[in-house]
């Protein structure tokens, strides 16, 4: 794959964005509003005013990822066997049934269903609408309007963009109750439902609709596009520690998970005012794997950073500095590995596979952080002296760097 150029300078970089792009892209807004009005405050939700205990709160948010990333090789099969309006509709219906649900569960048996259909609804539209926005961004390069990337770091810039506006809108819904963000949440999909049933084209110019069976064998001979998933998964990893690592460094350092709140926020701010710029540098001076190993040991650093300053042992403000360090090298990081990562895909995907191909990168490396979080939380509480945990974390992403496909 190549992110030059093709287009005269003239016009690269200035040519306007289709409108099923813009609206792909809008979407993914709406879609991360939507869910992160709801889910950060799920957990406590089900502790506090259900009561359930530690472990059953943990496993109703287990099968909402699994059934979510584990299921987006299926969602995206059905993106290329039915076109994505279907499916993005039908998602959409599902996730309004789900947050409906899940605004009035009063029982155990009733909020696992609820978050299983919450769960299985991105499951559909998510890989519909990235494996979508990847084809026409390819497109997008082939006729002159700039790297591929420059479009898949627009789509991260508005997922972000949802990431840190929903929460926002939670916040302040939950001043009345748990049940009035869910169906405020509900009420964000019902909007994009009537949004896409409007304006999604029945049949988008360019993509075939291609029988499911036979796909999934082709996948797994593509060791090319395997090596890209276990690097991506290794990589997705490394980024997990925002939640898991991340937290008990900040508890260490200042008795308090109040400041947690505030990192989270600076990797979002980042990821919104300097993606761009910083996809728009890369794509200019890095060919895709080089991006991708820079960002790699940007990652790694981050973690190395925190394990150098461990044995002082500082607390207090200053014990928080390498933990702002770490948040900052490891969204740096992020910024040049997703949208490179996603950009790939197409080069590597059979010809009408690219749902199946986007659905299985989720999978893939969504199976990887499921394994690797185990074994990443027994490290954390082994007792070994403090810098090694992170040492190790920090040889994550620079092994990622070995699984990385060859350019071809």
């Amino acid at each position: 794959m190549t992110t030059t150029r093709t287009g005269p300078p003239r016009t690269s970089g200035r040519t306007r964005l289709s409108p099923l792009l813009r609206l792909l892209i809008l979407t993914q807004l709406a879609f991360n509003i939507g869910f992160f009005a709801v889910l950060p405050f799920l957990s406590e939700h089900l502790g506090g005013a259900m009561g359930m205990a530690g472990w059953l709160v943990g496993f109703v948010l287990g099968l909402r990822t699994f059934s979510q990333q584990g299921l987006f090789v299926v969602g995206g099969a059905l993106a290329d066997r039915y076109g994505i309006r279907p499916v993005v509709l039908t998602g959409c219906v599902l996730r309004i049934a789900g947050f409906v649900w899940l605004g009035y569960a009063e029982r155990t048996w009733a909020v696992m269903g609820a978050v299983l259909l919450i769960g299985f609804a991105a499951a559909l539209f998510s890989p519909a609408v990235e494996s979508e926005v990847a084809r026409q961004a390819v497109a997008w390069e082939e006729a002159g309007g700039g790297p591929r990337t420059r479009v898949l770091a627009l789509f991260t810039v508005a997922g972000q963009a949802g990431a840190f506006t929903g929460p926002l809108l939670g916040a302040l819904l939950l001043a009345v109750d748990f049940r009035t963000a869910c169906l405020a949440g509900a009420g964000v999909f019902v909007l994009v439902l009537a949004g896409h049933a409007r304006l999604l084209p029945q049949h988008i110019p360019g993509r075939a609709r291609t029988r499911v069976r036979g796909g999934a064998r082709l996948l797994l001979r593509n060791h090319r596009f395997l090596a890209l998933c276990c690097a991506y998964g290794a990589y997705l990893l490394a980024y997990n520690q925002l939640y898991l690592a991340l937290p008990a460094e900040v508890e260490r350092a200042s008795g308090s998970q109040a400041p947690l709140a505030w990192l989270f926020a600076l990797s979002s701010l980042l990821v919104v005012t300097a993606q761009l710029p910083v996809t728009r540098w890369a794509g200019r001076r890095l060919t895709p794997r080089r991006s991708m190993v820079a960002g790699l040991a940007l990652i790694a650093a981050g973690f190395a950073a925190v394990a150098a300053a461990r044995p002082a042992g500082w607390t207090g403000t200053a014990g928080l500095l390498p933990a702002a360090g770490f948040v900052v090298l490891l969204t740096a990081g992020q910024m040049l590995v997703a949208p490179v990562a996603r950009a790939w895909v197409p080069d590597l995907a059979e010809e009408g596979r690219l749902g199946l191909y986007t659905g299985a990168l989720s999978s893939v490396s969504g199976l990887i952080v499921l394994l690797g979080s185990s074994a990443t939380g027994t490290l954390l509480d082994s007792g070994l002296p403090a810098a090694v945990p992170w040492l190790v974390l920090a040889a994550v992403p620079l092994g990622a760097v070995a699984l990385l496909p060859r350019r071809g």
